[in-house]
């Protein structure tokens, strides 16, 4: 089955708030210049704004066509080992004192659980994958799903 898993790891509504405040940062520094030159922050903050956090709240975590896709990462299912879900104070732990820093890490901080997936290739030195996802169980099974279906 393909497609078996999709989560895009967005922002919380709260932080939509952050654009509208560089904005009017923006804005308020420029009032001295004029009202037009406020204007414009305004607006040029806001947007930059937006986008700063819609890039990083676009994050995508997919079991697609027999591989993991995890942000910039396409990785094999079969490359995989086991999957271990995480309670937010393993997660915690995981991206703090655990950590290992050859790990591939697709990290949200709003996100408080995650998944610690094994790297079983010998020839690819990253021990493990952390992946903060609101549904570690879920990717748990699309991978293991998706490694049935990899070896049949």
């Amino acid at each position: 089955m393909e497609g078996m898993y999709d989560e895009r790891l967005t922002v919380p509504r709260s932080w939509w708030l952050l654009p509208v405040a560089v904005g009017l940062t923006l804005a308020l520094i420029l009032i001295r210049v004029g009202g037009l030159a406020a204007l414009v922050g305004l607006v040029v903050g806001i947007a930059a704004g937006a986008v700063a956090i819609s890039s990083y709240g676009s994050a995508r975590i997919r079991v697609v066509q027999g591989s993991l896709v995890a942000g910039p990462a396409r990785i094999p299912v079969d490359a995989l080992g086991a999957a271990q879900a995480l309670s937010p104070a393993e997660a915690a732990a995981w991206r703090g004192p655990k950590a290992d820093p050859r790990a591939f890490m697709l990290l949200r901080s709003y996100v408080p659980t995650a998944l610690r997936v094994e790297v079983s290739d010998p020839a690819d030195p990253t021990p493990y994958l952390y992946l903060s996802t609101r549904s570690p169980m879920k990717l748990a099974e699309a991978l293991e799903e998706a490694r049935r279906g990899a070896r049949t």
